[in-house]
C-alpha cells in the first residue's frame, strides 16, 4: 500500500485493522490469514478480484507506473490467494498487475496468502479504501459492499477503517445521488462538498439541474448550498398556476387583429385583470409594415 499522509485517519495498516495476527474480527468467524509464500508467479495464472472497488484506471498514470516497473522492477509485490486449478485470485495490486502486463512481463512477485472468501473481500476493499487516489464514489461503493457483503454495521466499519461514523454516513449518502451526479464526482467535475449539498434534493431532475449549473458556472460549495435551498423550497411549495380564460369578445378580437397584421397577436392577463397585448415581429421591415397598418387604421 502507498504511504498515507501523517495524521490521516486512513493510516491504519491491514494488520491494525484485522488484528495483530491479521485475524478477522467479525463475531463468530474463525477465518485467519496464513502467509504461505513470498514468491514469483505467472501473470497469466492470475484472475482479477471481483471485489475491486476501483472502476477507472487513468491510462497516463498506468503507463508511468509501467515505465517505472520496466526501469526499476516491481518494488512492492501484489497479494494473491490460491484458488482452484492452480490459479490465483488477486487480493490487492491491480494497478501493478496491469502495468506489468503493459510491458509484457510474464511473471510477477507476489505474496501468496491463504484466506477465505469473506476475508478476501475485506482485504481487497479495505486495502483500496486506504489508497488516496480513489474517488468519493468508489469509496462509497466500497463502504456499502463491506456493510452488505461482510455483514458489518456502520459502527463496526468505522472501527475497521479508522473513520468517524459520520464520515462513513456522508459517503454512503452519495449513493443516493443520480447517476449523472455520481459520474460528475467520479470525473472530479464537482467536489465532495458540492455532492453533500446536492444530495439533499430527492428529485433526480433537480439534482441534474444543479450539477449542470455548478459545472457551467463554476459555483462554490456555498453558492451550491444556496441554490439547493432555493430549488428545494420551490419544489416543496410550487406556485399554483391559475388558468385565465378570455371571453368570446376578446378571443374574436385577438383572431381579427392577428389576421389584419398577418402575425400572431398574444394577449396575457393575470387574476387581477392586468395584462398586455404583444405583437411580435422578426425584422425592421416587418415592424414598419405593422406600424403602417396601425397608421391606416387610426387615420380612418
Amino acid at each position: 500500500m502507498e504511504k498515507n499522509k501523517k495524521g490521516s485517519s486512513l493510516g491504519k495498516g491491514l494488520g491494525a485493522i484485522f488484528g495483530n495476527e491479521m485475524e478477522l474480527l467479525s463475531a463468530g468467524s474463525a477465518a485467519r490469514i496464513k502467509t504461505d509464500t513470498n514468491t514469483t508467479i505467472k501473470i497469466n495464472s492470475i484472475d482479477t478480484n471481483p471485489y475491486q472497488p476501483r472502476t477507472k484506471f487513468e491510462e497516463v498514470a498506468l503507463q508511468e507506473l509501467a515505465d517505472s516497473i520496466k526501469t526499476y522492477g516491481l518494488i512492492q509485490p501484489i497479494t494473491v490467494r490460491p484458488i482452484e486449478n492452480d490459479r490465483y485470485q488477486l487480493i490487492s495490486g491491480e494497478r501493478r498487475l496491469r502495468a506489468s502486463q503493459l510491458i509484457g512481463l510474464k511473471e510477477i512477485p507476489a505474496y501468496v496468502r491463504t484466506v477465505d472468501d469473506m476475508l478476501s473481500i475485506q482485504m481487497a476493499l479495505v486495502e483500496n479504501i486506504q489508497r488516496e487516489d480513489l474517488n468519493a464514489i468508489e469509496i462509497a461503493v466500497s463502504y456499502q459492499r463491506l456493510i452488505d457483503e461482510c455483514n458489518l454495521t456502520q459502527e463496526e466499519l468505522s472501527a475497521k477503517v479508522g473513520k468517524q461514523r459520520s464520515t462513513i454516513s456522508n459517503y454512503l449518502r452519495l449513493l443516493k445521488l443520480s447517476r449523472d451526479a455520481q459520474i460528475a464526482i467520479r470525473d472530479n467535475l464537482i467536489s465532495m462538498g458540492h455532492a453533500r449539498a446536492i444530495v439533499v434534493l430527492e428529485d433526480e431532475e433537480l439534482q441534474g439541474k444543479v450539477v449542470t449549473k455548478v459545472i457551467n458556472d463554476n459555483l462554490s460549495v456555498r453558492q451550491t448550498e444556496a441554490l439547493v435551498k432555493k430549488y428545494s423550497a420551490d419544489f416543496k411549495n410550487p406556485k399554483t398556476k391559475i388558468k385565465i380564460t378570455f371571453s368570446d369578445e376578446i378571443r374574436n378580437f385577438q383572431t381579427s387583429l392577428s389576421k389584419k397584421l398577418d402575425t400572431k397577436v398574444n394577449i396575457q392577463k393575470d387574476i387581477s385583470g392586468k395584462g398586455k397585448i404583444s405583437i411580435p415581429f422578426t425584422s425592421d421591415e416587418e415592424m414598419r409594415r405593422i406600424i403602417e397598418i396601425f397608421d391606416s387604421i387610426i387615420s380612418k
